[in-house]
């Protein structure tokens, strides 16, 4: 087990070297190799998880919670509204006591500046489990989910079609780190923001912007939407209809390699942005990677408790 000098929080994939994300992979294929086996390593016996959700979660809740229970730890889930938050004690100061109460906070909050707030003034380690920025775990079971089936994604075409959001940066980040190719294609309308084109500059041509969706899912390895309308979404017709030609369905992924795989984080609005004869499809491996969460997420978090290999 390593000797951490200092706090190993996980907020975004860009924070780490191709080495550390290998180090996760690796120990998250390992974990889950180890329980099909049966074994149940009790790598976080005695410590506790707190989870804090700012909103709704299944994937995030209950993958964070049995992971953290099958490597002998334990959790706490707290929402907003239960805590003092909602009378407006600062995020720092919520830090500082749950640091003194819990060995570890994994938050899915919106606001990403409040994130970085609760990580500054932690003395505990801080996971992102989502925020309007990025979504770093569902990118660490998606690419776990692509090499199992396909092999290294340094070596894949990777096309995300639909509206821009917090999982696209995220898979923005995982080819600036660790190689491959992305090909985004969006709606001006939906399209990136100015820190999405930011984080895509710095991807340094690893990332290229394509009007037509059919064009940018040409010849890719991977195909990945989500879904069009998310929580707080208020201009739900319009999405749908500036969003249509984005659909996933048989005929876009014709485009893609005949062996591509489809991905999609869940909830998925089947008819929206893919028909379920993809989603149900042969290319779809969409419950493999919701399985990979639970894989994906034991690997985080026994990496931020120390450890670099199993």
């Amino acid at each position: 087990m390593a000797s951490a000098q200092s706090i190993r929080h996980f907020l975004d994939i860009k924070d780490h070297d191709a080495t550390t994300l290998r180090k996760i992979l690796d120990m998250s294929l390992r974990l889950k190799q180890l329980l099909k086996e049966g074994e149940h390593p009790q790598l976080l016996k005695d410590k506790v998880l707190a989870m804090i959700f700012e909103r709704e979660s299944t994937r995030t809740r209950v993958s964070f919670d049995v992971g953290m229970r099958q490597l002998g730890g334990e959790t706490i889930m707290l929402t907003g509204k239960e805590m003092q938050l909602s009378r407006e004690e600062t995020i720092a100061d919520t830090a500082r006591v749950m640091s003194r109460y819990v060995d570890a906070i994994m938050i899915r909050i919106l606001s990403h500046d409040d994130l970085l707030e609760l990580a500054g003034a932690a003395t505990i380690p801080v996971i992102n489990g989502l925020t309007r920025v990025s979504h770093p775990c569902q990118i660490l079971a998606d690419i776990q989910t692509f090499e199992e089936h396909r092999g290294p994604i340094n070596d894949a075409k990777v096309a995300w079609v639909g509206d821009a959001n917090n999982v696209m940066v995220s898979w923005v980040h995982a080819v600036t780190v660790l190689g491959g190719k992305l090909n985004i294609s969006a709606p001006k309308e939906y399209g990136p923001d100015q820190g999405m084109l930011s984080d895509i500059a710095a991807a340094g041509g690893k990332v290229e912007l394509i009007d037509d969706p059919r064009a940018a899912v040409d010849g890719a390895d991977l195909v990945i939407t989500d879904t069009w309308v998310s929580m707080g979404d208020s201009d739900v017709n319009e999405r749908r209809r500036i969003l249509k030609p984005y659909r996933v369905d048989k005929a876009m992924m014709s485009a893609a390699n005949s062996k591509a795989l489809f991905m999609h984080c869940l909830p998925a609005h089947r008819g929206d942005e893919v028909t379920s004869d993809v989603m149900d499809g042969p290319q779809s491996v969409v419950f493999d990677e919701a399985e990979n969460r639970l894989h994906a997420q034991k690997g985080v978090l026994a990496w931020c408790f120390g450890w670099d290999e199993i």
